[in-house]
This record gives C-alpha cells, structure tokens and sequence, in this order.
C-alpha cells in the first residue's frame, strides 16, 4: 500500500485528491474565485449542519434511514454525473472496485452509528465527537505504519483528545448524572466507532488513487443500496409522506447536492482555508440543535469545542497551502 509521509512539507494524504478545476473557472481572477469557493464551502457546511434534524424528523430505524439516503444520493449523483459528463467514472475495474465496494460497506456502518447515536447524545455532541476522525488517522500512521509524525501533530492530536474528553459532558463538575447513563455512554461510543469506520474509508481510499471521488461517492450510495435492500422487509418501510421527504431531503440535499456545492468549493481555494472552513459544519450543527429542540452545550463542552476545533486545524493545515489543491473527501458524511 502507498502511503505519504505525515510530516515534512507534505500534507495528510489521507485527505487530499487534485480537484478537476473547468476551464472557464481557470479565467477567474483569483480573488474571485477564492470569495466564490469560500461562499460554497460556508453553504456545504451549513447544508450538512442540518443532516441531524432530517435524521431525527425521519422517525426511523437507523439502518432504514441509512439505506434510502443511499438510494436518494445515488439517484442524485447519478443526475450530477450525468449534468456534468463525468458518467465515464463511475466504470471502475478490478481491485478499482472492490475498494470501491469496500468504502461502501463502512460508510453503511459509519452512517449507521452516527443516525442511532444522535437521539442518545443530541445532534451537536454527536456531530463534534464524529469529527475526531483525523486524529485516529494520524495514530494509525504513526502507530501501525510507523509514519513519522512532528513534535506539532503530536501535541495537536493529545489537545484534540483532551478537547474530546471536555465535549462529551462527562468530564468536569458540569457533567450531571443523566449523562453517565447507558444510552448516553453508548451513544458516545457509536459515534467514536463511526468516526474510526470514517477514517478507515480515507485510509482505504488512499490506497486506490485512480477512483475519483465522484465514483468513490456513487458506488459507496450503490453499495448501501445492494447490501442493505433487506432492511425495511425487516424494520419496515415508511409509513408517512413527511417521512419519505426527510429521507428523500437526507439523499438528495446532504449527498447530491453537498458534493456538488463543497467540490466546487474545494476547487477553488488553497488548503489551508479548506481547513478553516470544515469547521462550518460542525458548529451549524451545533447552532441548529440549538435553535430547533433547544439543546445547549454546557460551559465545559464548549470549551472543549474549542480546544478541539483549533487541535484539529493544527493537525488538518499544511505548512505550505498549496493552491488549485483540495483535501480528498473520501465521501460525503
């Protein structure tokens, strides 16, 4: 398996792909370009910050929801290739595909994990603890393939940690009781488990450089559609026009129209502001818990909101952005 170095002047790997940037786009003067990039990837952030009020307004089994995002997405991924000519990708061959297929079957879990750990923790902790994601990618590199790692990423990666422990509520005088329940520990853990099958999937993805994201993101929807087609014969299907228009919402707007919207975005603008602005996501989902059921985070959980979000873009910013460049979204959460 081909893997970059995690240290020197090279970025995380795990994170990047070339980005096709269209012709017209080229004769943009850059400043445009770059306000225009910013704007799409503020838009994609906040787009997905509301991915927990579709999951919780759906009312269904997790596995159910999962499945027909994936049937949605595909469906309007498929629309966007089409647009877009970019249908010639989507042909994939020999271990193009099992890798393919592979990615696919995490993302079920992924998905899977973080849909049942939302009612258990809130949309905002579920959504904030997801995101360790790229400090188990730099443990696995250090740790099983024996990656260098800078004096800097290790203390990023220690602070994310200690962000993490602050976030869940569980440490601190703040922490109540209720929060030391079952339900809640367990929710906890589906999304750390969710955010390690996240970072396997970049990993997985990273060993297959031909796949191009767009392909990686319709067999990952084709995938759950496949292997998870059993699933409303068991926990049944749908019963409510506003349940279908949540899922059909979860597919078409948080699958199709987010990679649309962040790739066109990412296309646009040097790595370190792509950096910066992934962090839209999480804190409109911590807003929208907010405002919609009106679940705040306490003083220690927002403190380590923050010691999380600025360990994070320590360890996500490269030393040197390197423009026309964007981080591999390996696929749409």
């Amino acid at each position: 398996m081909r893997f970059t170095p995690l240290s020197g002047r090279r970025t995380i790997a795990f994170m990047q792909e070339k980005v096709h940037v269209h012709p017209t786009f080229r004769s943009v003067p850059q400043s445009n370009r770059e306000s225009t990039g910013q704007w799409l990837l503020v838009a994609g952030g906040m787009l997905l910050g509301t991915i927990g009020v579709f999951v919780e307004e759906a009312h269904q089994h997790p596995l159910v929801t999962v499945l027909f995002r994936c049937a949605f997405g595909a469906l309007a991924l498929l629309a966007w290739g089409l647009a877009t000519g970019r249908m010639n990708e989507l042909r994939l061959r020999g271990k193009s595909r099992w890798v393919a297929c592979a990615t696919g079957c995490l993302m079920i879990v992924n998905w899977a994990l973080f849909f049942a750990a939302i009612p258990r923790i809130s949309i905002a902790v579920a959504t904030i603890v997801f995101h360790i994601q790229p400090v188990w990618i730099i443990l696995f590199g250090a740790l099983v393939l024996r990656e260098a790692v800078s004096p800097r990423q290790w203390a990023a990666t220690l602070a994310a940690l200690c962000g993490l422990a602050l976030t869940t509520g569980l440490v601190g005088g703040a922490a109540s009781e209720a929060s030391w329940g079952s339900d809640y520990a367990l929710g906890l853990l589906m999304c750390l488990g969710g955010s390690l099958c996240y970072a396997a999937v970049a990993i997985l993805a990273n060993t297959e450089k031909i796949i191009t994201s767009y392909a990686l993101a319709w067999w990952q929807c084709a995938t759950g559609v496949v292997v998870l087609a059993w699933v409303p014969f068991a926990f049944g299907w749908p019963d409510q026009a506003s349940a279908w228009a949540w899922l059909a919402g979860l597919g078409a707007l948080h699958t199709g129209l987010a990679y649309a919207i962040l790739f066109a975005g990412m296309a646009r603008l040097p790595l370190g502001k792509i950096a910066v602005l992934q962090f839209v996501y999480p804190l409109t989902a911590v807003l929208v818990d907010w405002c919609v059921y009106g679940r705040t985070l306490n003083a220690v959980q927002v403190a380590g909101v923050a010691v999380m979000a600025l360990a994070l873009w320590t360890i996500k910013k490269p030393k040197r952005d390197a423009a026309g460049s964007a981080p591999h979204q390996s696929s749409i959460r």
